[in-house]
């Protein structure tokens, strides 16, 4: 009996679900960067905290994809999409507060007044760097999209990628089943 070959996705379920998380992630950091560059909406305190897990987990989805089609043990590429999945969850975690800060159910850190970079450095007038300095409060939105604000998107967006970092690992342990059987 003839088999017909499978595709990519089928073959390698973590590959697949890696580039998934690298593609998306790095499509929501260049969104936030066109929001913040290029439609001047200067980021809060947290807002910058909530890129941390993308600048992690976007390049260790790409080595994630790259070793699992380099043929890389499937233990060691399992583990790496629960790391994957344990970020988007801490990723998740951060934007839930955030959004719960802007909607006023609980207070936000201290540290949520002003842009960072843009205190009162060394050097000029203190009135004109005092000026200068804009304040980006964590409990306003600056933007918000179908009632949710960028905090409240991104709480979306980490879940959906944890779910995909698990729905990797799950058909990785299916597909190693059906090969065995």
């Amino acid at each position: 009996m003839l088999r017909r070959p499978r595709a990519w996705a089928e073959r390698e379920p973590i590959a697949a679900a890696a580039t998934t998380i690298a593609c998306a992630g790095a499509a929501t950091l260049i969104g936030a960067w066109l929001f913040q560059y290029g439609l001047g909406l200067a980021p809060c305190p947290l807002c910058l905290e909530q890129r941390i897990p993308y600048y992690v987990a976007v390049p260790l989805a790409v080595v994630i994809a790259i070793a699992a089609g380099r043929g890389a043990p499937r233990t060691l590429l399992t583990a790496g999409l629960a790391v994957l999945a344990l970020l988007w969850l801490w990723s998740a975690y951060l934007g839930a507060y955030h959004a719960g800060v802007e909607w006023k159910w609980w207070a936000g850190p201290q540290d949520c007044a002003v842009t960072p970079g843009g205190g009162l450095g060394t050097g000029g007038s203190l009135l004109q760097q005092m000026q200068r300095t804009r304040v980006v409060p964590c409990d306003e939105a600056a933007w918000r999209f179908l009632g949710l604000s960028l905090a409240g998107w991104n709480f979306v967006i980490s879940l959906a990628l944890a779910a995909i970092a698990v729905a990797g690992i799950a058909a990785s342990r299916h597909t190693r089943r059906l090969a065995g059987a």
